[in-house]
């Protein structure tokens, strides 16, 4: 048997978390291309090795659905969790379907760092979740915050991921089929 460190992110214990990735941001997130590429092929990892993945859209009456990118990758009966409150733990259909799925990582993407990727984040270490931000994957208006965020998250023990590091990881190993699968999303 491999040795397992909790510090890593492993496809059978993680659940990927997209919070608020929508249209109406787009024209006003720094960096919302790179957000919306690396959350399209961290969705498509996911969907390959089996990892569940839960949506929240904020408002989505006023701030449109989630990006065509991504709803383009996901399945068609995937649900989606609309919000109010900044948090996503405040959103009770998402929190009971992540204690549903008994898994205890949560991989998180999604606009913007400082508000509700940072609430959302904070509140589940809060209940005992191992989180992981992928930086390469998360955005706001501004620089300053996007940096403050990720800072704040990191401090009070947020692994702070790339994209790639959270695929190699959900892969283990070199020389399956999924690897090859999985590796083409990111050459």
């Amino acid at each position: 048997m491999t040795a397992y460190s909790e510090s890593l992110v492993k496809a059978s214990k993680s659940i990927l978390l997209l919070i608020d990735v929508q249209e109406k941001f787009r024209p006003v997130i720094s960096g919302i291309e790179q957000v919306i590429h690396n959350g399209k092929i961290l969705i498509q990892a996911a969907r390959r090795l089996d990892v569940p993945i839960l949506i929240t859209e904020q408002y989505p009456k006023a701030l449109g659905s989630s990006v065509m990118e991504f709803k383009q990758v996901l399945v068609d009966a995937q649900p989606v969790h609309t919000k109010l409150c900044f948090s996503a733990v405040g959103c009770e259909s998402l929190l009971t379907a992540l204690k549903d799925s008994g898994r205890k990582q949560v991989v998180i993407l999604g606009v913007e760092t400082h508000v509700c990727v940072l609430q959302t984040g904070l509140e589940l270490i809060g209940l005992g979740y191992s989180v992981f931000i992928v930086a390469d994957a998360v955005g706001s208006r501004k620089t300053l915050d996007q940096k403050l965020g990720l800072r704040r998250l990191e401090q009070n023990r947020a692994q702070l991921v790339s994209t790639e590091m959270v695929i190699f990881e959900w892969l283990r190993v070199a020389g399956t089929l999924e690897f090859k699968e999985v590796q083409a999303l990111v050459k």
